[in-house]
């Protein structure tokens, strides 16, 4: 059984239709990848799982229907939703914005204990703890977004964009720990990007949109070495 089964997803902005009857699944402890253009729809495919947008079509996650679901009791259901931009509580502190993405979560020990647990992904963190989340750099501020969402102990992380506006080192490092996150809580993740290259570099599987229908699915490395991706995507 997947994790997420989406069958044609279609969705809505006011009259304006941005998704064409999506197809896609993800396994449980995979990491996904949504790659294309600016408007394509990847962004729109997040806010639908979400249920942030009407939409038509199925969207199952541990075979039960979200769609009649609120984006709370979708939260609940443990899908965490890192946007881009990171969404920060910019006048709190980081310790804050922490404890704020527990809020579904009662018991006070398994709530510290995980704050350490982020703070051992992020070092910087801990550092900054006492620290407004606004006068952060735009590296620490996407670490305490990714940091957040691990606090509702999710089974599925949906990531938009986590590279945007980052130096290379700082993406790199962020990617890097995405990967430890996978392999030590066996969290899933689908991946909304733009930097194709480092994207297929972390996810196992990837689909591709075109003005909001997938045009091509597949392992990440098939879709790295379609030539049409290469030139369009990846720049060589």
């Amino acid at each position: 059984m997947a994790l997420l089964e989406i069958n044609g997803l279609k969705a809505y902005y006011g009259q304006t239709q941005a998704l064409y009857g999506l197809d896609f699944r993800l396994e449980e402890g995979s990491i996904t990848t949504i790659l294309g253009a600016n408007g394509a729809g990847k962004t729109t495919t997040l806010r639908s799982i979400c249920r942030m947008i009407h939409t038509e079509g199925d969207i199952r996650f541990l075979d039960e229907d979200l769609t009649s679901l609120s984006t709370e009791k979708v939260v609940r259901r443990g899908i965490a939703h890192v946007p881009e931009g990171r969404g920060t509580f910019v006048r709190q502190s980081v310790e804050d914005n922490l404890q704020l993405g527990a809020y579904t979560r009662t018991n006070k020990k398994d709530i510290a204990d995980d704050i350490e647990r982020v703070y051992s992904y992020f070092p910087r963190l801990r550092e900054r703890y006492k620290q407004q989340a606004g006068t952060l750099s735009g590296g620490e501020q996407q670490m305490l977004a990714i940091g957040r969402a691990l606090m509702l102990r999710p089974r599925l992380m949906l990531l938009d964009e986590p590279s945007f506006g980052l130096g290379p080192l700082v993406v790199q490092e962020i990617y890097g720990i995405m990967q430890q996150i996978r392999e030590k809580e066996g969290t899933s993740m689908l991946l909304v990007e733009q930097n194709a290259n480092i994207a297929l570099d972390l996810a196992d599987h990837a689909y591709l949109l075109e003005t909001g229908e997938v045009v091509m699915s597949g392992e990440s490395q098939v879709i790295r070495d379609d030539e049409n991706v290469r030139k369009s995507y990846l720049g060589y």
